[in-house]
């Protein structure tokens, strides 16, 4: 007898294959680049957002508005300004040539172009200082993946080292508490105290502690103005001047249950991301590590990684308590997990399969 084409009996089955097809396609297709994303949030960086049109720009192309962008890369240590006039809309080679190195030093693929996910990073908020030894001052010195400032400032004190840490009065935030601000913080400083011998101690006194504290806006008098909401997020400065900066303009949050902005900023990642500027590590080109430049709106990222803490054990050694095999657990678990969940992935379809198949 001839079997209909199609049978209620096995629908299970069939529905059961029809969302591994689509779940799991038996053919990788072509990869396709990831999408701009732009924050539609009134008050976000209008600037940097209008960099979403140089889409796949590259050398020998002309655009308006270009040389804000060249700004952009002047700024973070990518392109020295030119000697007789302003920088100009033309993609040329020494643009290009700055493409390719901030790409190589933020772990991008080298592209030379403005893919979109060069874009994205570029527009993408983040810590206001520069990110590469390209500077024409020459800022930094590179180590491995992580860096150092030029000369690798670091704190100099009598042993056992300790620094002190206070909060202005006068630039604060009117919608998060004392107690808000100064629990994320001393969180943040005890995440370095925990792998390196410095003790962070708060105190009253602004103008004498070591480490000050504060949110500015705009133009506030060190040369390395804010410029509004989801742009420069923070900045700090190398051993041993101690001034740590927070942009009051963006909204900061220390509990995203509590804000629920979509371009909240979590305070206690930006905050532990300045410590290690102000303890003398330059950016990293880690994408998972603290002080990779970085951080997008409503995400958290406070545990320091092993190049974090290799980058801050060079500059004053190891916290005696401190147990690097820990570290290395805790990162090789994290990607065990996600192996494992691959691994069990297909075994447990194929047997839901077969149990539906016995059971008809």
């Amino acid at each position: 007898m001839r079997l209909p084409f199609f049978s209620y009996r096995y629908s299970p089955v069939i529905c059961v294959i029809s969302l591994l097809l689509v779940r799991f396609p038996a053919f990788s297709g072509r990869k396709i680049a990831a999408p701009i994303t732009i924050s539609a949030a009134d008050g976000s960086n209008d600037t940097w957002r209008n960099f979403a049109k140089f889409l796949d720009i590259g050398k020998g192309n002309r655009v308006s508005g270009m040389s804000e962008l060249k700004k952009y890369f002047h700024r973070f240590g990518y392109l020295s300004p030119p000697e007789t006039v302003n920088f100009d809309d033309t993609f040329d080679e020494l643009f290009e040539s700055a493409v390719t190195k901030y790409q190589k030093n933020l772990g991008l693929p080298l592209t030379g172009k403005l893919d979109s996910d060069t874009l994205n990073l570029i527009m993408s908020p983040r810590c206001g200082v520069s990110d590469t030894a390209a500077a024409a001052d020459g800022k930094f010195r590179a180590a491995k993946r992580f860096a150092y400032f030029y000369g690798l400032p670091r704190w100099v004190k009598t042993p056992p080292i300790t620094l002190t840490y206070a909060f202005s009065d006068d630039h604060v935030v009117d919608y998060l508490s004392s107690d808000e601000i100064k629990t994320v913080v001393r969180r943040a400083f005890s995440r370095w105290a925990a792998v390196i011998p410095v003790n962070f101690t708060e105190t009253v006194d602004y103008a004498v502690a070591d480490v000050r504290i504060g949110f500015f806006r705009g133009d506030h008098g060190d040369g390395e103005p804010f410029d509004g909401v989801l742009g420069v997020l923070g900045h700090a400065f190398s051993p041993e001047d101690g001034r740590l900066h927070l942009d009051a303009a963006e909204t900061w949050a220390v509990d995203f249950r509590s804000q629920r902005s979509k371009v909240a900023i979590d305070l206690e990642s930006v905050a532990t991301h300045e410590i290690g500027h102000i303890l003398g590590l330059a950016h990293s080109s880690v994408k998972q590590a603290i002080m990779y430049p970085t951080l997008s709106p409503r995400t958290r990222k406070v545990d320091l990684r092993i190049d974090d803490v290799e980058g801050v054990q060079a500059l004053y050694g190891s916290n005696p308590n401190f147990k690097f095999s820990s570290l290395l657990e805790s990162d090789t678990s994290s990607n065990q997990a996600v192996q494992i969940k691959t691994r069990l992935c297909w075994p447990s379809i194929f047997t839901v399969m077969i149990l539906l198949i016995v059971r008809m």
